[in-house]
């Protein structure tokens, strides 16, 4: 059964977000977070014109009715949409994980956050090509890391690199097993009108590249962790919850003295506290230190007039799942 009021809590969240929107159109937010807002089967994130529904029901066709209610209703609250695609989550056909446009014909290829350029592709995977929730963390690296050196881990498609380079960084290295990511973040270049350096687009198992890197002695002030939550090669595993402090060893020896790593895990079922015992043992040798918590944006978290629901953890001192944490690395012998 439809939840009868759904589109009347969408319009309280769309309310609360007023102040997010532009008159160009061109911004990335979370429009619903149905998981905070009441109908946890149903997010809707906004790419510039076009609105991607995320169906999260399990069965997915329970979720059909309340996404029927979104089509018909959300063009008619921002008639300047010129798309709606429809994710279903936990559908057996990789088609409609990845996305089917349901409503108009033009699906949005970028955003602009922060005055800088990010490029789309929403149908690339499940996702939908650029995590929004990290928008603070954007424009973090945008004030911070002006002529640093950068590596970029698990990029993904890269913002958090392309932010660095908009900071006016030295050098960015952007990391990912997969080209076809990295080929997204050139494409943010592009957009931006800065330089492709081709050999500082990389793709290799992380496990790897770390120890690449070591042997070579390549050092960085600022290297950028923001793992997927598993992550099995022949080389390693990535286990958010279980063995998170492994990665983190792994990119220490690549930092410079006085350096920064940006430390991301955004597994659900990890509370916060949980998290910060965590990063203790990291910081329990006396050379990395916990500098700042970084906060995710209300858009993501709802706001105080929006949320019916309560986190599956407690994130706190996070405000949310997504847990960014500023850690501050020394060298041995400085």
């Amino acid at each position: 059964m439809p939840v009868v009021n759904l589109t009347d809590r969408i319009e309280r969240a769309i309310v609360a977000r007023e102040s997010l929107f532009d008159e160009r159109h061109q911004a990335g937010l979370r429009l619903f977070n149905g998981f905070l807002e009441g109908e946890p089967q149903i997010v809707i994130d906004l790419y510039a014109t076009t609105a991607v529904v995320h169906n999260y029901a399990d069965p997915p066709k329970a979720g059909e009715a309340l996404v029927e209610q979104v089509l018909e209703w959300l063009p008619t609250r921002l008639p300047w949409l010129e798309a709606i695609l429809v994710k279903t989550r936990h559908s057996d056909d990789e088609t409609a994980q990845n996305g089917v446009l349901r409503y108009g014909t033009n699906l949005a290829t970028r955003i602009r956050e922060h005055g800088v350029w990010y490029a789309l592709d929403l149908t690339m995977n499940r996702d939908a090509s650029l995590y929004l929730d990290t928008r603070n963390l954007r424009q973090w690296i945008l004030a911070n890391l002006a002529d640093k050196t950068v590596l970029n881990t698990f990029a993904y498609t890269g913002s958090l690199g392309v932010a660095a380079v908009a900071a006016g960084a030295k050098r960015v290295v952007q990391t990912d097993r997969n080209r076809r990511f990295l080929n997204v973040a050139k494409t943010s270049h592009t957009l931006n009108g800065f330089p492709i350096h081709k050999p500082d687009f990389q793709t290799d198992d992380f496990w790897l590249h770390m120890n690449k890197f070591k042997r070579k002695g390549e050092l960085f002030d600022c290297v950028i962790v923001d793992p997927p939550m598993f992550a099995a090669t022949d080389h390693g595993v990535v286990d958010l919850a279980q063995n998170y402090t492994k990665v983190l060893n792994r990119v220490r020896p690549l930092m410079e003295h006085n350096g920064t790593i940006i430390a991301i895990n955004n597994a659900l079922f990890l509370s916060g506290q949980e998290y910060l015992e965590l990063l203790a043992k990291i910081c329990a040798d006396g050379y990395v230190e916990v500098a700042e918590y970084l906060d995710i944006a209300e858009d993501f978290t709802g706001y105080p007039e929006t949320r019916v629901g309560k986190p599956v953890t407690n994130p706190a001192p996070f405000n949310h799942s997504t847990k960014i944490a500023v850690l501050k690395t020394r060298r041995r012998g400085f």
